[in-house]
């Protein structure tokens, strides 16, 4: 028993070892724990500067984006603006040609009356050379007719002082037969000379009264000739004048349905050979887009003057011409840099407006002239609104 009580005891102590493990893990643990915060702060650091790129980034879409707006907006600005553009090119060039066809015609009309101008002129010309040579040759005959008088006056003279002569000789016929006989062939010698001469003096009469027939007949074609070319310019003034008078007879009868289909309405006016729309009563305001009670104002319009145009002569030309006005209050936009613009605009509207209502497009017309041509100077708003306005004038082409 003692042996068994001696024996010592082998118990293993694992605490040190526990204690070692669990100081490895814990530096683990507190390594792993540094690592990872050092990373989650340079992992931080890194997304702060990707947010603040991508931050940057979106900045400069958006302002890309904004960049692009503009663009596109100033982009159907210019497109607007070049279809305007175009459209008034369309119309100033038919103008162009209408008044090209016109000066054509004109030119035509004129060429062919200063053919016959110049003919009469080349005529008269020959007719006063004529009556020229016919002078001078009048001139020649008269001084030979004057020379010949003066030969009639002497031989008259000379049968004068031959009678007496002759009447000297009767008294002294007893003195001599040979003396008598001489004075007998002497006295008939002279008469015959003078009759001969009388004879010339009647041939010249007749030759002068000849040439003064032919100078009153020059004379008189003369006349008639200047008559013929005052006679072509009365009957050219007098067309021009036909012409102009039955084209006003048309613009008053146009006018004049219309005032019985218009004339009551308010903001709409008929002065003398215009017929006036108020701006307001077609157009909001800055606009150039034709409203609905404008459009059917205008279509009443449109359906009179086609009625009227079927009345008027295929030889009288006319054209309908549209004039827009303005007040002098300033316009700038986009659309409409000035007044002149905004005038034209309005203008254009009406003239596409009665196109496709059915009138031709070469007896319409378009014109734009701001606020340059004010009917009141004022300066009120009254004034202005009465400056705003849309003519209709029925014009010769």
């Amino acid at each position: 028993m003692l042996t068994a009580r001696r024996r010592p005891r082998t118990a293993v102590d694992i605490w040190p070892g526990w204690v070692d493990a669990l100081s490895t893990l814990l530096i683990i643990i507190i390594f792993v724990l540094l690592v990872f915060v050092l990373g989650q702060f340079f992992l931080g650091r890194v997304l702060v500067g990707r947010e603040q790129t991508i931050g940057e980034l979106n900045t400069t879409v958006a302002e890309l984006g904004r960049m692009l707006s503009l663009e596109k907006q100033a982009r159907s600005e210019l497109e607007t603006n070049v279809a305007r553009l175009t459209e008034q090119l369309g119309a100033a060039n038919a103008q162009v040609t209408t008044l090209s066809q016109l000066k054509v015609e004109l030119d035509d009309k004129l060429a062919s009356k200063t053919t016959e101008a110049e003919n009469l002129a080349t005529q008269l010309a020959t007719a006063s050379k004529e009556i020229e040579v016919t002078r001078e040759d009048l001139d020649k005959k008269v001084g030979d007719i004057a020379l010949l008088q003066s030969q009639v006056r002497a031989l008259e003279t000379l049968k004068e002082q031959l009678e007496q002569q002759a009447k000297d000789l009767g008294v002294k016929v007893a003195r001599s037969d040979t003396a008598i006989s001489e004075e007998r062939r002497l006295s008939a010698e002279a008469k015959a000379q003078a009759a001969l001469m009388a004879q010339e003096i009647e041939e010249l009469r007749q030759e002068l009264e000849k040439l003064s027939a032919a100078l009153d007949a020059s004379d008189k074609l003369t006349a008639e000739q200047k008559a013929q070319v005052s006679d072509l310019g009365r009957r050219m003034n007098r067309a021009l004048a036909g012409k102009v008078q039955e084209l006003q007879r048309y613009r008053s009868e146009f006018f004049g349905k219309l005032r019985d289909v218009l004339g009551s309405r308010p903001g709409v006016t008929v002065a003398g050979d215009r017929f006036i729309f108020q701006s307001e009563v077609l157009f909001a305001s800055g606009s150039a887009e034709l409203g609905i009670e404008g459009q059917r104002q205008l279509g009443q319009i449109a359906q009179t003057l086609t009625e009227v145009s079927r009345q008027i002569p295929a030889d009288v030309g006319w054209v309908l011409r549209i004039d827009g006005h303005t007040d002098d209050n300033p316009i700038a936009t986009a659309l409409f840099p000035s007044n002149w613009e905004l005038s034209t605009a309005r203008a254009l509207s009406v003239v596409r407006f009665l196109r496709a209502q059915g009138i031709a497009p070469d007896q319409l017309a378009a014109a734009g002239f701001g606020e340059f041509q004010p009917l009141d100077r004022s300066g009120t708003p009254a004034g202005r609104a009465k400056n705003r306005r849309i003519e209709l004038r029925l014009d010769q082409r």
